[in-house]
């Protein structure tokens, strides 16, 4: 039977199951990756489920979030994860290496392998070839300790691009389309899955800026196939040995498939706050900017900083910007030095920041108040930059540059013959601050800051629930929102209990006081709840509130994910019409919660403050209802080795 590229790896690596859309399949994992705002927990974990060496084919920790350093916390945590690596068999990459998607794209993904990352973003390298997924601390923790992944069969939609970009049209565009098209909800539960005649002129690099942000989408994870443009960037850094030619089978079948001509897209700008409200730029119009950023995980390849240098060699940045840039990886960094491009784009007026993360997650450079900022970045949620005023806009290397030399949202079309811009046959490879683990770990030491702290553990569910409704959250929730991400609080990511009391205070900021007065309760939010980031914070943090449930009209997948991991019930609403029907303040009781869990998908809550039931479903597989009855994903792997 012809099969989907998707279709081709999961069989490859399926452990159980059926490939069916929505059936529960296992699959096997050959790589992993954290990085340091989730890495820390993820390890904790990985040392109480007490295995000595990881059972993947390789797995990495990489330092790329936590760099600010402003105290001790960052460092400590940073030591904890280097030596924890040590102990267990795992390779680090040390700060200032760079981003962890950018640097495993470049120097360990490999076409047809599985990998599960703590990072919504892992996707980026199915620009590779890559079954690659995002996921919560604590699958990927169990993944290392050689379990298999756990998922629902997506369904696979093909995304066909036919004909050729205009010039200063790039690949930021194409995926900005395509969340035009499918919004932030309408990937749940999808692979994406590019091909058509348009791939032949789009290098790994932009392949993996349109993987990456199909994040945003909801998506399980997107993929192009393993072709002769794979093969040179793999030979480009000496990896060629790690090639393999993938594509889909003649005849395969695609339960969705979305055409793009690639000719009739124009340059676009996701406007706030939200990644899928996307117009483009000529429609706009030349709105006035504060600030111009390029970087993060989306754009920050040599391809991206060699174009921006290009763009602005010999040119002055407009004095009422303030122009930033951020390389991606210490390759990308090296190799803009020695060829010329950083001093083109410093000499222009740029200021250069540390390979990192930085202000895509809000560590650093915040905007000024009410400012307009301009970001290479692929998320735009309102306060994420750190100054809840601002206006960020979500644009292309080729975009960004031209409003930085213009003080505006400037169409780059109107700039004139667009600059060539080609790769090199080789890539500058340093691997010195990629750190393997010793081959004897005897004398290794696991080091603990004092910041680090245990993480929560939630008890075996009760036969009666009850909790009344904390707050009313309306819909597209993020994990930023439930648990924020910015430059105070990102330190203490390994301090869960001090992260409590900042939960969902974006939304109100006595939240955390009032579910700590009450003894916990339950959440209820609208449609698409937990969107965003991969961070079990947003779960874990609700737990060490005593939250026992969520109730909302729809889930994002890895949050639910992430809630059930942690023994959190996510109720989704059976008639969204039910969502008027609850009021912060409503006391809400689920009877023989056990046996309801137990027995099937439907549960009834009773709000015993109007007296009236209200129907929700829990798509549980029979391992998560298990999971669930035990309060969670570490007591349910304890019970089951006895």
């Amino acid at each position: 039977m012809a099969r989907t590229l998707t279709e081709q790896i999961i069989a490859a690596h399926l452990v159980e199951g059926r490939l069916e859309a929505g059936a529960e399949i296992s699959l096997r994992i050959d790589q992993t990756l954290t990085q340091d705002s989730t890495g820390t927990m993820a390890y904790l974990q990985l040392e109480a489920i007490g295995i000595e060496k990881v059972k993947t084919k390789r797995s990495v920790a990489y330092i790329d979030h936590n760099t600010l350093q402003s105290g001790p916390e960052n460092a400590d945590d940073h030591r904890y994860i280097q030596t924890v690596a040590a102990k267990h068999g795992i390779y680090f990459s040390k700060p200032g290496n760079g981003i962890c998607h950018q640097v495993h794209l470049e120097r360990f993904a490999a076409p047809g392998q599985t990998l599960l990352g703590s990072d919504s973003h892992t996707p980026t390298a199915g620009g590779i070839g890559m079954l690659a997924i995002g996921a919560g601390g604590l699958d990927v923790a169990v993944a290392m300790a050689g379990q298999p992944y756990r998922l629902k069969m997506p369904r696979v939609c093909r995304v066909v691009l036919s004909g050729k970009l205009s010039p200063w049209v790039s690949a930021k565009d194409i995926i900005l389309e395509v969340l035009r098209r499918k919004t932030v909800k309408g990937g749940v539960g999808v692979v994406f899955e590019y091909g058509g005649d348009g791939l032949a002129a789009l290098s790994v690099p932009e392949r993996a800026t349109i993987t990456n942000m199909g994040a945003e989408l909801g998506a399980t994870t997107s993929i192009f196939p393993a072709d002769e443009v794979t093969y040179a960037f793999l030979k480009a850094q000496g990896r060629e040995s790690d090639f393999a030619p993938l594509k889909a089978d003649p005849g395969a079948r695609y339960d969705d498939e979305i055409e793009i001509d690639l000719a009739t897209i124009e340059p676009m700008a996701a406007c706030p706050h939200s990644p899928d409200n996307v117009r483009s730029v000529r429609a706009i119009g030349r709105l006035p900017v504060n600030q111009v950023i390029i970087g993060s995980c989306t754009n920050s390849s040599l391809r991206d900083m060699l174009l921006v240098a290009a763009i602005l060699k010999g040119k002055t940045v407009h004095p009422d910007v303030s122009f930033v840039i951020a390389p991606g990886s210490r390759q990308v960094l090296s190799m803009m030095a020695a060829c010329g491009a950083l001093g083109d784009i410093v000499a222009a007026g740029a200021r250069v920041l540390e390979c990192a993360c930085g202000p895509c997650i809000g560590m650093g450079q915040s905007p000024e108040t009410n400012a307009v900022s301009l970001r290479t970045f692929n998320r735009n949620f309102e306060g994420r930059s750190g100054t809840p005023s601002a206006q960020v806009y979500l644009v292309s290397p080729e975009v960004a540059a031209a409003s930085a030399l213009n003080g505006c949202l400037y169409d780059p079309r109107e700039l004139g013959t667009a600059p060539a811009v080609s790769m090199p046959d080789a890539f500058s490879v340093n691997d010195s601050m990629i750190i393997a683990p010793p081959k004897d770990d005897r004398s290794v030491e696991v080091i603990r800051g004092p910041n680090i702290k245990p993480f929560p553990l939630n008890a075996a569910l009760p036969g009666r629930l009850q909790g009344s409704v904390l707050i009313k959250l309306g819909d597209n929730i993020t994990t930023d929102h439930i648990c924020p991400s910015y430059a105070r609080l990102l330190p203490y990511r390994s301090n869960v209990p001090y992260l409590a009391n900042f939960c969902l205070e974006p939304c109100d900021p006595e939240f955390a006081q009032r579910a700590r007065q009450q003894g916990g309760g339950i959440i209820a939010g609208g449609a698409n709840y937990g969107q965003g980031s991969s961070r079990e914070h947003a779960a874990l943090v609700p737990l060490e509130l005593g939250i026992k449930a969520v109730i909302a009209i729809s889930f994002a997948r890895i949050h639910m994910d992430n809630l059930i991991n942690n023994g959190i019930l996510p109720l989704a609403l059976a008639s969204p019409d039910d969502y008027e029907r609850i009021s912060a303040g409503d006391e809400l009781v689920i009877e023989q919660a056990r046996d309801q869990v137990a027995s099937g998908s439907d549960i009834t809550v009773h709000n015993a403050t109007t007296g009236t039931a209200i129907l929700t479903r829990v798509q549980l597989s029979e391992r998560q209802r298990q999971m669930i009855l035990a309060g969670g994903l570490l007591n349910y792997i304890r019970q089951s080795a006895g």
